[in-house]
């Protein structure tokens, strides 16, 4: 089994900066990419950003595109979302998950995370 623990969502305004992190207990072939998935309020999970440990390839949804940077740091097995000039619209649960490879279907993930809760206020 891999844990992953989400942390550093929290209530900002609109435009600010927060960068979340996700803490993997170990890696394996199954946790080779980390994504990010997010859930505003009675939605469903969409995807946000992933890296490939491996290759060091990352993907991101249109609509975080040039705002959001996701980053990993390999001696801590801890994936980082680097989020600027936030909107309302990013309000959300954002949940961490580990895959064989990226994968845009939270379907998909082998492993999630609990979610941390980011809140722009306009």
């Amino acid at each position: 089994q891999v844990q992953l623990v989400e942390s550093g969502g929290r209530l900002v305004q609109a435009g600010d900066s927060l960068r979340l992190s996700c803490a993997a207990s170990r890696r394996t072939s199954s946790t080779n990419a980390i994504h990010w998935f997010r859930a505003a309020p009675g939605h469903e999970r969409d995807f946000v950003a992933a890296i490939n440990w491996t290759t060091g390839n990352t993907t991101y949804a249109d609509s975080v595109k040039g705002r959001f940077t996701i980053s990993g740091d390999n001696a801590k097995n801890t994936v980082y979302l680097q989020m600027n000039s936030l909107k309302p619209e990013d309000t959300a649960d954002y949940y961490c998950a580990a895959a064989y490879d990226t994968r845009w279907n939270p379907r998909d993930m082998n492993y999630w995370g609990k979610g941390t809760l980011v809140t722009v206020s306009s």
